[in-house]
């Protein structure tokens, strides 16, 4: 049984049988293997791949920007998983370059992300589950009003995402505008917090601009009525909501599962649903 597919960056994956050691060097992607095909696929994992729990005793390999390319050499993976966000470039290219199987996947709406866990179930040789198209199909053809709502990332310096996010297409597949869509990243970061000249041009050019770095100030000013404080990449907590809260006053800001809205994949399962509801919740306890 031969595997043929593309993966993001238009490489050809070729596999002459479903890949039954896997080295996932993405936690939502570890995630996914687990729920598709059972934690016994899994050979290795990195520093931040900590669900389900049961394999926290598989090898790690390092973390996700740091990838030791020998350890995952040595656990000998007939495939392992990457993404061009998450994993540094050097790693993978080295990995590829030892002619190790690696599928790289870069989804940045919620139907590329469907279409990678259809990948991946090729990949692995299972059916894939149809619960996470269901659920989308089926929010995809609400009509409702949508909520202005702010989804912050980090913090010192304040960060959010733009239209060309994944998070970003997601909030709006559920009911949500994301108030920062059309703001895009500015160089250098001074000219992001508006202190002088962004640059143009060459200088700018190939440069990521889905990650803009923002004060406070610009959020009043797009009056969200929703905030929702992620606890990854960076774990917002009460005192962040407080502080929002206080800056918001018209505003709903409550804390929530940032792999609901981050996690791609076999994720979507559930929190297509759990995001809606989040959405929809108005004047509720946070």
């Amino acid at each position: 049984m031969t595997i043929l597919l593309q993966d993001a960056l238009g490489r050809e994956i070729r596999m002459p049988r479903p890949a039954r050691r896997v080295v996932s060097l993405v936690p939502s992607e570890t995630h996914s293997v687990a729920a598709l095909a059972g934690t016994e696929r899994l050979v290795g994992r990195t520093d931040y791949c900590v669900e389900p729990p049961s394999i926290q005793g598989l090898p790690s390999v390092g973390g996700t920007k740091d990838v030791d390319v020998e350890k995952v050499r040595a656990l000998a993976p007939d495939l392992v998983l990457a993404n061009q966000e998450e994993n540094a470039r050097p790693a993978i290219e080295s990995l590829i370059a030892a002619g190790v199987p690696v599928h790289v996947s870069f989804p940045r709406t919620v139907p590329e992300a469907l279409a990678y866990l259809g990948s991946l179930a090729t990949l692995l040789g299972v059916e894939e589950p149809a619960i996470a198209r269901r659920a989308f199909a089926r929010h995809a053809v609400i009509e409702r009003t949508p909520r202005r709502v702010f989804v912050p990332i980090w913090r010192d310096p304040w960060m959010t995402f733009d239209e060309n996010a994944f998070a970003s297409d997601l909030l709006a597949l559920v009911g949500a505008q994301n108030v920062f869509a059309d703001r895009p990243r500015r160089y250098p970061l001074a000219a992001d917090l508006g202190k002088r000249a962004a640059m143009t041009g060459a200088r700018v050019a190939g440069r990521d601009t889905r990650y803009p770095r923002i004060q406070l100030q610009e959020v009043v000013e797009r009056a969200p009525d929703l905030v929702l404080l992620p606890d990854e990449p960076y774990a917002f907590g009460p005192a962040d909501r407080d502080v929002l809260a206080e800056l918001l006053p018209e505003a709903e800001v409550r804390l929530t599962d940032g792999k609901d809205l981050f996690w791609y994949g076999a994720r979507l399962a559930t929190s297509i649903d759990a995001l809606a509801e989040a959405v929809d919740r108005r004047s509720r306890p946070a």
